[in-house]
């Protein structure tokens, strides 16, 4: 399997939503859409879940989760409605996702030093700073 698919498939759909969530239209109550989206996302999900699981036992499964379900259904809660609410207040597509993505993955450096004691080289403190630099003249 290739080590690139899961990249170009989030890209891709990453894509998709960001036009999607900047195209929801302004006088709609993000909560509403989100609601709509997590119905076709959840169907969507069951059926490729008995897709990819010959003879699947959905209720089997069920009984393997733990706090990690719920920690992603809030955090994909936040992620959406903070993306619609973005753009709803006038961000640029090609800004503010920009900025979000950049204060993104310097959070995820100080996370995953302090979780999962990843180290951070010299390279990724040379990176640190052209993002804030970045950040700097995307807002300048």
């Amino acid at each position: 399997m290739s080590l690139y698919w899961p990249i170009v498939l989030a890209v891709c759909a990453d894509i998709v939503y960001q036009i999607s969530a900047k195209s929801t239209p302004e006088t709609l109550n993000p909560f509403a859409s989100l609601t709509i989206t997590y119905l076709i996302g959840a169907a969507i999900s069951l059926v490729i879940f008995y897709i990819t699981s010959a003879g699947g036992n959905f209720i089997a499964e069920l009984k393997q989760i733990n706090w990690t379900a719920f920690a992603l259904g809030l955090a994909i809660v936040g992620l959406e409605a903070g993306s619609i609410y973005m753009y709803k207040v006038g961000w640029n597509m090609n800004t503010g996702y920009l900025v979000k993505s950049i204060i993104l993955a310097l959070a995820l450096i100080v996370v995953g030093y302090i979780l999962y004691k990843e180290q951070v080289s010299g390279t990724k403190i040379v990176g640190i700073a052209v993002c804030l630099l970045g950040l700097f003249l995307i807002n300048k």
